[in-house]
């Protein structure tokens, strides 16, 4: 009994010592780690002796570190926005005009840059909401209810009037291109529509839209609304689809739409968008054909896109700028955005009474209702930041980081 003892207590000694002398070992290296990051960041001339010989004997530590160095140095080139100068910016917009002019079936794909100018903040700008969320910043509070169509979304408006797009395919959620009176064969939101909420359980599938944000109680893989369709009785879900899920709705999300147009596409313009999740829809590229039979890409962005060394042209400029240009070397009216014909307020089902406190969020106000809001809002102060909802959920994890 007394030598399985004295054998077991070895067994866990032995095992400690080995423990601890790994612990050790990891320090060693930490602290070797720490001590060439700062001999690297001296000049050649500023280093010692004993220093040189230590970057040798660490020649593997060194490399490691070197490439780190590239990788970082490369990603914040990455994030960094680039303006072109004015006549650059010119003369890029007068190719891209030639280019529309010339194309038999153009599609625009857009991104979240190009709803900045209606204060909705984009994703991975330098005041982005996952930028702002990295740094540990709080992000400031933005009313949807009060967004109205950009400039960028009436060009587009007018471009499709005229026959010269045909398609607008758009990762955003906040229904912009709906309410700036965009058909909705011509649109495909890839990603849903903050104002629609659907009966999956009817056959087909039946939309209502509102006039206010129906996700407020929704989130990843938890869609339903709280409401009830009027037909079946049936719980109604929103139409957003989230990171990590697939979006199967035929509307709004309308892939067969944006397939096709895709297929037919000789000019794609991309506006605003990173194309860090677009890029991942294999059936938007028509990358299985061979590269002088594939549409012509023009991209306009500020920053770095995993598409730039295909483009036929990489615009550096800000949306609205770019497209107000566009517009003029077309010689095209800008269309101004009008509330009273915004098509969600003949498109909207209203709730029934029994659901008419069903939400809390603001509804887009009608335009005699505009004043009166604008003076409550200026009473109350400082805007709330929205809770909940496909939007509101980046406040609450700022707030939380903070």
């Amino acid at each position: 009994m007394d030598v399985n003892t004295n054998s077991g207590s070895s067994v866990r000694a032995e095992r400690k010592q080995q423990e601890k002398a790994k612990i050790i070992q990891r320090e060693k290296q930490r602290q070797t780690v720490k001590t060439i990051s700062k001999i690297l960041q001296k000049t050649e001339g500023e280093r010692t002796q004993e220093e040189r010989a230590l970057l040798q004997a660490h020649q593997d530590m060194v490399q490691e570190l070197s490439r780190r160095q590239s990788r970082r140095f490369l990603l914040k080139r990455k994030q960094e926005e680039v303006f072109d100068d004015a006549e650059n910016l010119k003369t890029k917009v007068k190719q891209l005009a030639e280019a529309v002019q010339q194309a038999k079936h153009v599609v625009i794909y857009t991104g979240a840059g190009i709803s900045t100018a209606a204060s909705i903040p984009d994703y991975r700008g330098p005041n982005g909401v996952w930028t702002q969320l990295q740094k540990g910043r709080s992000v400031s509070a933005s009313d949807l209810s009060r967004a109205e169509p950009t400039l960028t979304h009436m060009c587009i408006w007018m471009l499709h009037k005229v026959k010269m797009v045909q398609h607008v395919v758009s990762q955003n959620c906040d229904g912009l291109h709906l309410r700036s009176g965009l058909p909705r064969h011509a649109l495909s939101e890839l990603h849903g529509n903050m104002f629609i909420e659907v009966c999956d359980s009817c056959s087909p599938a039946r939309e209502f839209i509102r006039l206010f944000d129906v996700t407020e109680r929704t989130a990843l893989h938890r869609h339903g609304t709280g409401r009830l369709c009027p037909y079946c009785r049936a719980e109604l879900r929103d139409t957003i689809v989230h990171f990590g899920e697939r979006g199967t709705l035929e509307q709004p999300l309308n892939w067969k739409g944006a397939a096709e147009a895709a297929q037919q596409a000789d000019v794609i313009v991309c506006l605003g968008s990173s194309l860090k999740v677009l890029k991942k829809y294999s059936c938007l590229w028509c990358m299985n054909r061979p590269a002088n039979k594939r549409p012509r890409l023009y991209i306009v962005n500020l920053q770095w896109t995993p598409k730039d060394n295909l483009a036929t042209l990489k615009i550096h400029g800000k949306c609205d700028a770019v497209m107000g240009l566009l517009m003029e070397e077309l010689g095209l009216e800008i269309p101004v955005y009008n509330r009273p014909q915004d098509p969600i307020f003949s498109l909207a089902k209203p709730l029934s009474p029994q659901e008419q406190k069903s939400h809390t969020r603001k509804e887009i106000a009608p335009p005699s209702a505009l004043e009166d809001a604008s003076q409550d809002a200026q009473a109350l102060g400082e805007a709330v930041a929205v809770q909940g909802g496909w939007f509101g959920r980046g406040y609450a994890k700022a707030r939380k980081k903070k």
